[in-house]
Protein backbone atom coordinates (compact mmCIF):
# COMPACT_ATOMS: atom_id res chain seq x y z
CA UNK A 1 0.00 0.00 0.00
CA UNK A 2 1.50 3.54 -1.14
CA UNK A 3 1.83 5.79 1.51
CA UNK A 4 0.99 9.88 1.71
CA UNK A 5 3.83 12.21 2.87
CA UNK A 6 1.13 12.42 5.88
CA UNK A 7 0.67 8.85 6.31
CA UNK A 8 4.45 8.45 6.39
CA UNK A 9 5.56 10.45 9.11
CA UNK A 10 2.20 9.30 11.25
CA UNK A 11 3.13 5.94 10.66
CA UNK A 12 6.76 6.90 11.95
CA UNK A 13 5.63 8.88 14.81
CA UNK A 14 3.30 6.17 15.70
CA UNK A 15 5.58 3.06 15.20
CA UNK A 16 3.79 1.89 12.78
CA UNK A 17 4.73 0.51 9.63
CA UNK A 18 2.16 2.22 7.56
CA UNK A 19 -1.20 3.98 8.55
CA UNK A 20 -4.81 3.80 6.22
CA UNK A 21 -7.17 6.93 5.73
CA UNK A 22 -9.25 6.73 8.73
CA UNK A 23 -7.34 5.17 11.20
CA UNK A 24 -6.98 6.34 14.83
CA UNK A 25 -3.51 6.96 15.97
CA UNK A 26 -1.71 8.36 18.55
CA UNK A 27 1.50 9.84 17.24
CA UNK A 28 4.55 11.36 19.09
CA UNK A 29 5.13 14.81 19.17
CA UNK A 30 8.17 16.64 18.17
CA UNK A 31 7.29 19.90 18.37
CA UNK A 32 4.41 21.77 20.76
CA UNK A 33 4.46 25.24 20.28
CA UNK A 34 2.08 28.23 21.94
CA UNK A 35 2.01 31.84 22.15
CA UNK A 36 0.33 34.12 24.75
CA UNK A 37 -2.50 31.65 25.22
CA UNK A 38 0.05 29.20 26.82
CA UNK A 39 -1.95 31.24 30.08
CA UNK A 40 -4.93 29.19 28.84
CA UNK A 41 -2.82 26.12 28.27
CA UNK A 42 -0.80 26.00 31.74
CA UNK A 43 -4.17 26.39 33.58
CA UNK A 44 -5.22 23.56 31.71
CA UNK A 45 -2.13 21.69 32.37
CA UNK A 46 -2.45 22.29 36.16
CA UNK A 47 -5.88 20.97 36.47
CA UNK A 48 -4.87 17.47 35.05
CA UNK A 49 -2.42 17.02 38.09
CA UNK A 50 -4.64 18.55 40.71
CA UNK A 51 -5.37 15.59 43.48
CA UNK A 52 -2.91 13.44 42.41
CA UNK A 53 0.19 14.31 44.71
CA UNK A 54 2.18 14.47 41.53
CA UNK A 55 4.38 17.40 40.75
CA UNK A 56 2.79 19.03 37.41
CA UNK A 57 5.71 18.49 34.85
CA UNK A 58 6.19 19.03 31.49
CA UNK A 59 7.16 15.51 29.30
CA UNK A 60 9.76 17.31 27.71
CA UNK A 61 10.87 20.52 27.94
CA UNK A 62 13.28 21.04 25.33
CA UNK A 63 10.20 20.30 22.61
CA UNK A 64 8.44 23.10 23.72
CA UNK A 65 7.94 26.42 22.05
CA UNK A 66 6.54 29.54 23.61
CA UNK A 67 6.27 32.60 21.65
CA UNK A 68 4.67 35.90 22.53
CA UNK A 69 3.68 37.34 19.60
CA UNK A 70 0.09 38.55 19.59
CA UNK A 71 -0.07 41.29 21.59
CA UNK A 72 3.80 42.94 22.09
CA UNK A 73 4.32 44.85 23.73
CA UNK A 74 1.35 43.92 25.88
CA UNK A 75 -2.28 46.32 25.30
CA UNK A 76 -3.58 45.89 28.81
CA UNK A 77 -2.63 44.99 32.70
CA UNK A 78 -4.68 41.81 31.83
CA UNK A 79 -2.50 40.47 28.57
CA UNK A 80 0.34 41.44 30.96
CA UNK A 81 -0.13 39.63 33.48
CA UNK A 82 -1.11 36.76 31.32
CA UNK A 83 2.39 37.12 29.84
CA UNK A 84 3.89 37.35 33.63
CA UNK A 85 2.71 33.92 34.25
CA UNK A 86 3.71 32.43 31.32
CA UNK A 87 7.10 33.64 32.14
CA UNK A 88 7.31 32.32 35.10
CA UNK A 89 6.31 28.90 34.39
CA UNK A 90 8.98 28.60 31.62
CA UNK A 91 11.29 29.28 34.29
CA UNK A 92 9.90 26.82 36.18
CA UNK A 93 9.75 24.23 33.64
CA UNK A 94 13.06 24.78 32.29
CA UNK A 95 11.89 25.47 28.58
CA UNK A 96 14.64 26.60 26.67
CA UNK A 97 12.89 27.68 23.45
CA UNK A 98 11.16 31.15 24.72
CA UNK A 99 11.16 33.96 22.46
CA UNK A 100 10.27 36.81 25.03
CA UNK A 101 9.21 40.39 23.76
CA UNK A 102 12.74 41.36 22.89
CA UNK A 103 14.66 42.81 19.93
CA UNK A 104 17.35 40.01 19.94
CA UNK A 105 15.14 36.89 18.88
CA UNK A 106 11.29 37.68 18.84
CA UNK A 107 8.99 37.45 16.32
CA UNK A 108 5.70 35.80 14.62
CA UNK A 109 5.90 32.02 16.33
CA UNK A 110 5.36 30.87 12.17
CA UNK A 111 8.22 32.79 11.58
CA UNK A 112 10.79 31.99 14.57
CA UNK A 113 10.18 28.13 14.36
CA UNK A 114 11.65 27.85 11.05
CA UNK A 115 14.32 30.60 11.25
CA UNK A 116 15.53 29.08 14.61
CA UNK A 117 15.60 25.73 12.99
CA UNK A 118 13.23 23.94 15.50
CA UNK A 119 11.33 22.42 12.25
CA UNK A 120 12.28 19.51 10.68
CA UNK A 121 11.22 17.41 7.94
CA UNK A 122 9.73 14.57 9.18
CA UNK A 123 8.27 16.18 12.09
CA UNK A 124 5.01 15.97 14.20
CA UNK A 125 4.48 19.88 15.10
CA UNK A 126 1.71 20.71 16.76
CA UNK A 127 0.37 24.40 18.06
CA UNK A 128 -2.12 26.30 19.49
CA UNK A 129 -2.90 28.49 16.96
CA UNK A 130 -4.39 27.57 13.56
CA UNK A 131 -1.58 28.46 11.11
CA UNK A 132 0.42 26.10 12.63
CA UNK A 133 0.02 24.84 9.17
CA UNK A 134 3.05 26.80 7.97
CA UNK A 135 5.57 24.21 8.96
CA UNK A 136 4.33 21.95 6.37
CA UNK A 137 6.53 24.22 4.30
CA UNK A 138 9.48 22.79 6.05
CA UNK A 139 8.48 18.81 5.34
CA UNK A 140 6.48 18.47 8.70
CA UNK A 141 2.80 17.70 9.26
CA UNK A 142 2.06 20.26 11.31
CA UNK A 143 -1.34 21.18 12.75
CA UNK A 144 -3.51 23.44 14.92
CA UNK A 145 -4.93 21.55 18.51
CA UNK A 146 -6.95 23.52 21.58
CA UNK A 147 -5.61 24.12 24.69
CA UNK A 148 -6.85 20.97 26.70
CA UNK A 149 -5.72 18.92 23.91
CA UNK A 150 -2.18 20.83 24.11
CA UNK A 151 -2.54 20.25 27.98
CA UNK A 152 -2.69 17.05 27.20
CA UNK A 153 0.47 16.90 25.08
CA UNK A 154 2.51 18.49 27.43
CA UNK A 155 1.70 15.89 29.49
CA UNK A 156 1.89 12.63 27.79
CA UNK A 157 4.41 13.96 24.60
CA UNK A 158 1.74 12.85 22.22
CA UNK A 159 -1.44 13.91 20.51
CA UNK A 160 -4.54 11.25 21.28
CA UNK A 161 -6.67 9.90 19.10
CA UNK A 162 -5.68 11.69 15.55
CA UNK A 163 -7.80 9.95 12.17
CA UNK A 164 -5.47 9.86 9.62
CA UNK A 165 -6.11 12.39 6.82
CA UNK A 166 -7.02 11.98 3.38
CA UNK A 167 -4.87 14.05 1.00
CA UNK A 168 -5.44 16.24 -1.90
CA UNK A 169 -2.80 16.55 -4.40
CA UNK A 170 -2.22 20.21 -5.39
CA UNK A 171 0.22 20.26 -8.68
CA UNK A 172 1.56 23.68 -9.89
CA UNK A 173 3.29 24.04 -13.15
CA UNK A 174 5.09 26.84 -15.00
CA UNK A 175 6.76 30.27 -13.54
CA UNK A 176 4.77 33.11 -11.91
CA UNK A 177 4.26 36.14 -14.45
CA UNK A 178 5.79 39.50 -13.20
CA UNK A 179 3.95 40.70 -10.05
CA UNK A 180 2.67 37.34 -9.63
CA UNK A 181 3.24 35.66 -5.75
CA UNK A 182 3.18 32.50 -4.42
CA UNK A 183 0.04 34.49 -2.12
CA UNK A 184 -1.60 34.86 -5.64
CA UNK A 185 -1.31 30.75 -5.92
CA UNK A 186 -2.97 30.30 -2.45
CA UNK A 187 -5.56 32.66 -2.92
CA UNK A 188 -6.47 31.49 -6.36
CA UNK A 189 -6.29 27.57 -5.14
CA UNK A 190 -8.81 28.50 -1.93
CA UNK A 191 -10.88 30.74 -4.22
CA UNK A 192 -11.30 27.51 -7.04
CA UNK A 193 -12.09 24.42 -3.99
CA UNK A 194 -14.13 26.82 -1.62
CA UNK A 195 -13.28 27.49 2.21
CA UNK A 196 -14.71 23.83 3.18
CA UNK A 197 -12.77 22.22 -0.16
CA UNK A 198 -10.15 20.67 2.26
CA UNK A 199 -12.00 19.98 4.99
CA UNK A 200 -10.28 17.58 7.67
CA UNK A 201 -7.76 16.49 4.71
CA UNK A 202 -4.58 17.94 3.68
CA UNK A 203 -2.84 19.57 1.01
CA UNK A 204 0.13 18.00 -0.49
CA UNK A 205 2.13 20.30 -2.88
CA UNK A 206 4.24 19.37 -6.19
CA UNK A 207 5.16 20.77 -9.45
CA UNK A 208 7.78 23.05 -11.09
CA UNK A 209 6.43 25.89 -9.35
CA UNK A 210 6.82 24.76 -5.89
CA UNK A 211 10.35 23.57 -6.66
CA UNK A 212 11.07 26.53 -7.74
CA UNK A 213 9.66 28.05 -4.53
CA UNK A 214 11.95 29.36 -1.76
CA UNK A 215 11.05 28.17 1.64
CA UNK A 216 9.24 31.74 1.96
CA UNK A 217 6.70 31.32 -0.42
CA UNK A 218 6.14 27.41 0.40
CA UNK A 219 5.49 28.67 4.42
CA UNK A 220 2.88 31.13 2.66
CA UNK A 221 0.93 28.77 0.74
CA UNK A 222 1.21 26.10 3.65
CA UNK A 223 0.11 28.72 5.82
CA UNK A 224 -3.44 29.31 4.49
CA UNK A 225 -3.94 25.73 3.25
CA UNK A 226 -6.22 26.04 6.67
CA UNK A 227 -8.44 28.67 4.81
CA UNK A 228 -9.39 26.06 2.56
CA UNK A 229 -10.15 24.00 5.59
CA UNK A 230 -6.94 21.79 5.42
CA UNK A 231 -5.73 20.20 8.69
CA UNK A 232 -2.27 20.29 7.34
CA UNK A 233 -0.82 22.03 4.16
CA UNK A 234 2.48 20.19 3.09
CA UNK A 235 5.84 20.31 0.56
CA UNK A 236 7.30 17.17 0.14
CA UNK A 237 11.56 18.53 1.84
CA UNK A 238 14.19 18.99 -1.18
CA UNK A 239 17.29 20.53 -1.91
CA UNK A 240 15.73 24.32 -0.59
CA UNK A 241 14.83 22.82 2.40
CA UNK A 242 17.98 21.63 2.98
CA UNK A 243 19.50 24.52 1.95
CA UNK A 244 17.22 27.27 4.35
CA UNK A 245 17.60 25.01 6.94
CA UNK A 246 21.86 24.95 6.44
CA UNK A 247 21.92 28.15 5.46
CA UNK A 248 19.42 30.31 7.21
CA UNK A 249 18.50 28.39 10.34
CA UNK A 250 22.07 26.88 11.00
CA UNK A 251 20.66 23.44 10.99
CA UNK A 252 23.72 21.03 10.91
CA UNK A 253 22.59 17.65 11.87
CA UNK A 254 21.56 14.77 9.43
CA UNK A 255 18.15 15.60 7.60
CA UNK A 256 15.48 13.49 6.25
CA UNK A 257 14.44 13.84 3.05
CA UNK A 258 10.90 11.96 3.30
CA UNK A 259 9.02 11.60 0.13
CA UNK A 260 5.05 10.20 -0.42
CA UNK A 261 5.18 6.74 -2.21
CA UNK A 262 4.72 7.01 -6.18
CA UNK A 263 1.68 4.73 -5.41
CA UNK A 264 0.17 7.25 -2.92
CA UNK A 265 -4.10 7.43 -3.03
CA UNK A 266 -5.29 11.16 -3.21
CA UNK A 267 -8.71 11.91 -3.15
CA UNK A 268 -8.54 14.60 -5.12
CA UNK A 269 -6.00 15.87 -7.75
CA UNK A 270 -6.08 20.05 -8.30
CA UNK A 271 -3.75 21.20 -11.36
CA UNK A 272 -2.95 24.64 -11.57
CA UNK A 273 -0.79 26.20 -14.88
CA UNK A 274 0.74 29.01 -12.47
CA UNK A 275 1.63 31.05 -15.86
CA UNK A 276 -1.75 32.23 -16.39
CA UNK A 277 -2.05 32.90 -12.71
CA UNK A 278 -3.02 37.21 -12.53
CA UNK A 279 -2.98 39.04 -9.12
CA UNK A 280 -5.28 37.56 -6.56
CA UNK A 281 -7.35 39.67 -4.23
CA UNK A 282 -10.15 38.11 -1.53
CA UNK A 283 -13.18 40.18 -1.20
CA UNK A 284 -14.80 40.38 2.23
CA UNK A 285 -16.05 39.05 4.10
CA UNK A 286 -14.74 35.27 3.14
CA UNK A 287 -11.21 34.15 2.41
CA UNK A 288 -12.80 32.46 -0.61
CA UNK A 289 -14.21 35.26 -2.17
CA UNK A 290 -11.21 35.55 -4.36
CA UNK A 291 -11.63 37.46 -7.67
CA UNK A 292 -8.65 38.32 -10.43
CA UNK A 293 -7.34 42.00 -9.36
CA UNK A 294 -9.28 43.70 -12.14
CA UNK A 295 -12.39 42.71 -10.52
CA UNK A 296 -11.66 45.07 -7.41
CA UNK A 297 -9.59 47.44 -8.80
CA UNK A 298 -10.26 51.35 -8.35
CA UNK A 299 -11.96 50.26 -4.85
CA UNK A 300 -10.46 53.06 -2.57
CA UNK A 301 -8.61 52.04 0.55
CA UNK A 302 -7.77 54.18 3.91
CA UNK A 303 -5.46 51.41 5.80
CA UNK A 304 -2.57 49.24 4.14
CA UNK A 305 -1.19 46.12 6.53
CA UNK A 306 2.09 44.60 5.41
CA UNK A 307 3.22 41.66 7.77
CA UNK A 308 1.98 38.73 9.53
CA UNK A 309 2.99 35.30 9.21
CA UNK A 310 1.92 34.80 6.25
CA UNK A 311 4.07 37.68 4.32
CA UNK A 312 5.95 39.24 7.10
CA UNK A 313 9.23 37.56 5.66
CA UNK A 314 12.32 39.51 4.15
CA UNK A 315 11.88 39.06 0.37
CA UNK A 316 8.09 40.38 1.06
CA UNK A 317 9.50 43.35 2.01
CA UNK A 318 11.81 43.84 -0.42
CA UNK A 319 9.11 43.84 -2.77
CA UNK A 320 7.23 46.49 -1.59
CA UNK A 321 10.40 48.71 -1.21
CA UNK A 322 11.22 48.13 -4.44
CA UNK A 323 7.65 49.28 -5.54
CA UNK A 324 7.58 52.06 -3.05
CA UNK A 325 11.27 53.22 -3.43
CA UNK A 326 11.40 57.25 -3.92
CA UNK A 327 7.75 57.22 -4.35
CA UNK A 328 5.07 58.50 -1.72
CA UNK A 329 2.11 56.64 0.15
CA UNK A 330 -1.63 58.25 -0.62
CA UNK A 331 -2.19 60.91 1.39
CA UNK A 332 -5.79 59.03 1.89
CA UNK A 333 -4.21 56.20 2.89
CA UNK A 334 -2.13 55.37 6.19
CA UNK A 335 0.36 51.95 5.39
CA UNK A 336 1.39 49.96 7.91
CA UNK A 337 4.03 47.75 8.01
CA UNK A 338 5.17 44.67 10.64
CA UNK A 339 8.25 42.36 10.06
CA UNK A 340 8.16 39.07 10.76
CA UNK A 341 10.60 38.47 13.24
CA UNK A 342 13.88 40.99 14.98
CA UNK A 343 15.77 38.42 12.37
CA UNK A 344 14.06 39.45 9.51
CA UNK A 345 13.47 43.63 10.95
CA UNK A 346 17.57 44.01 11.16
CA UNK A 347 18.21 42.08 7.52
CA UNK A 348 15.53 44.57 6.11
CA UNK A 349 17.46 47.89 7.50
CA UNK A 350 21.09 46.51 6.45
CA UNK A 351 19.45 46.63 3.10
CA UNK A 352 17.85 49.48 3.47
CA UNK A 353 14.24 48.67 3.14
CA UNK A 354 13.53 50.17 6.00
CA UNK A 355 14.23 53.45 5.37
CA UNK A 356 13.11 53.30 1.79
CA UNK A 357 9.48 52.01 3.12
CA UNK A 358 9.86 55.38 5.90
CA UNK A 359 10.53 57.61 3.26
CA UNK A 360 7.48 56.64 1.20
CA UNK A 361 5.28 57.23 4.43
CA UNK A 362 5.13 53.69 5.93
CA UNK A 363 4.62 53.46 9.58
CA UNK A 364 7.26 50.32 10.26
CA UNK A 365 5.82 48.71 13.28
CA UNK A 366 7.73 46.23 15.72
CA UNK A 367 7.10 42.21 14.74
CA UNK A 368 4.50 40.69 15.77
CA UNK A 369 0.83 39.90 14.53
CA UNK A 370 -0.42 43.75 14.62
CA UNK A 371 -4.51 44.15 13.73
CA UNK A 372 -4.49 40.84 11.63
CA UNK A 373 -6.60 39.20 14.83
CA UNK A 374 -8.32 42.43 15.58
CA UNK A 375 -7.24 43.10 18.98
CA UNK A 376 -3.90 45.47 19.20
CA UNK A 377 -2.72 47.89 16.66
CA UNK A 378 -3.97 49.38 13.57
CA UNK A 379 -7.62 48.56 13.88
CA UNK A 380 -10.20 49.62 11.57
CA UNK A 381 -12.64 52.66 11.45
CA UNK A 382 -16.93 52.54 10.98
CA UNK A 383 -17.01 52.09 7.37
CA UNK A 384 -13.17 51.63 5.90
CA UNK A 385 -11.21 49.38 3.85
CA UNK A 386 -8.26 47.53 4.71
CA UNK A 387 -6.16 45.49 2.29
CA UNK A 388 -3.69 43.28 4.18
CA UNK A 389 -1.33 40.71 3.18
CA UNK A 390 -2.60 38.69 6.43
CA UNK A 391 -4.58 35.21 6.27
CA UNK A 392 -7.94 36.17 7.22
CA UNK A 393 -10.76 38.75 6.16
CA UNK A 394 -13.25 37.77 8.54
CA UNK A 395 -16.17 40.14 9.47
CA UNK A 396 -14.44 42.22 12.47
CA UNK A 397 -11.25 40.19 11.76
CA UNK A 398 -9.30 43.67 12.10
CA UNK A 399 -10.80 44.84 14.90
CA UNK A 400 -14.17 46.67 13.11
CA UNK A 401 -17.37 44.62 12.46
CA UNK A 402 -17.91 47.76 10.49
CA UNK A 403 -14.91 47.69 8.03
CA UNK A 404 -13.87 45.91 5.26
CA UNK A 405 -11.16 43.52 4.69
CA UNK A 406 -9.60 42.73 1.75
CA UNK A 407 -6.37 40.24 1.37
CA UNK A 408 -3.76 40.14 -1.49
CA UNK A 409 -0.18 40.31 -1.89
CA UNK A 410 2.85 42.45 -0.93
CA UNK A 411 3.20 43.13 -4.71
CA UNK A 412 -0.49 44.67 -4.84
CA UNK A 413 -0.21 46.05 -1.23
CA UNK A 414 2.52 48.01 -1.82
CA UNK A 415 1.05 49.47 -5.74
CA UNK A 416 -2.42 50.02 -3.78
CA UNK A 417 -0.46 52.41 -1.43
CA UNK A 418 0.57 54.06 -3.84
CA UNK A 419 -2.80 55.24 -5.36
CA UNK A 420 -4.61 54.80 -2.24
CA UNK A 421 -7.09 52.64 -4.41
CA UNK A 422 -6.83 48.91 -5.69
CA UNK A 423 -4.63 48.19 -8.17
CA UNK A 424 -2.46 46.11 -10.50
CA UNK A 425 0.88 45.76 -9.83
CA UNK A 426 1.76 44.56 -13.25
CA UNK A 427 0.92 48.62 -14.55
CA UNK A 428 3.55 50.15 -12.12
CA UNK A 429 7.19 50.95 -13.09
CA UNK A 430 8.85 48.36 -10.85
CA UNK A 431 12.21 48.13 -11.33
CA UNK A 432 13.71 44.30 -11.59
CA UNK A 433 14.90 42.50 -8.38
Amino acid sequence: MGMTLVQKILAQASGLPQVRVGEVVEPQVDLAMSHENGALVLNQFKEIFQGTGLLARVWDPQRIAIVFDHRVPAESAKTATNQLRVRQFVEQQGITKFHDIRGDEGGICHQILPEHGYVRPGMVVVGTDSHTTSHGALGAFAFGVGATEMASVWTLGRVLNVEVPATIKVQVEGRFQPGVYAKDLILYLIGQISAQGANFKVLEFHGSTIRDLPTSGRLTICNMAVEAGATGGIVPPDQETLRYLRQEAGVQDELPLLAPDPEAEYTQVVNIDATRLAPQIALPHKVDNVRPIEDAAGTPVQQIMIGSCTNGRLDDLQIAARILKGKKVSRNTRMLVFPASYRVYQQALQQGLILDLMQAGAVVMNPGCGPCLGVHQGALGDGERGLATTNRNFKGRMGNPNAEVFLCSPAVAAASALTGVISDPRQLEIPEE
